[in-house]
């Protein structure tokens, strides 16, 4: 298992009221360190926008305990997902995402280096995350909670470990 997260660029949208038009918005790079480095950060791992799971119940647990998250020493809270950054941008448009901020893994880099792609091929999905949550600390994985099972084509979608509740837990015992 790696230790620290890998070094990648996620290909994000920023809003910049400079640009003309409907969609105000310019393209921006963001490194793993810009992200991680010097950072207590919770990072969760979904397998798609719009899903069942990641929209009813995982990233909406995640937003609606975050300041939960901050008042115990983390920095930020990231969902990442294998999908665009106009797709996570819709996606936490659609839930009312006020806190969680969505990282687009577009090319799966992040998730493939993490070791957590899965084929979801019997789904028509491709490849996507496995359904996870970690803990890192400038860029050290401190904590990794990963689904049971992980499998390509795997016919369910666990989702009892990597929940926000489990997070909680693990950073109130361990300070």
């Amino acid at each position: 298992m790696l230790t620290t997260v890998p070094e990648v660029i996620f290909k994000t949208r920023v809003r910049d009221e400079s640009v003309a038009g409907d969609n105000p918005f310019r393209w921006q790079d963001v490194s793993t360190d810009d992200i991680f480095k010097g950072k207590r950060v919770v990072v969760i791992g979904l397998p798609g926008a719009f899903t069942p799971t990641c929209s009813n119940r995982h990233l909406p647990g995640y937003d609606a305990k975050y300041r939960q998250l901050i008042d115990l020493g983390i920095d930020e809270v990231y969902c990442v997902s294998v999908n665009d950054a106009f797709v996570m941008y819709q996606w936490s448009q659609h839930l009312g995402i006020k806190h969680v901020k969505m990282l687009p893994d577009g090319n799966g880099d992040f998730t493939r280096g993490l070791g957590m792609m899965a084929k979801k091929e019997n789904l028509g999905f491709g490849y996507r995350s496995w359904r996870y949550s970690m803990l890192v600390d400038d860029k050290k994985i401190i904590k990794l909670f990963s689904e049971p099972g992980m499998a390509d084509n795997c016919p369910d979608d666990p989702f009892v470990i990597s929940d926000v509740d489990t997070m909680l837990d693990y950073l109130q015992h361990n300070k």
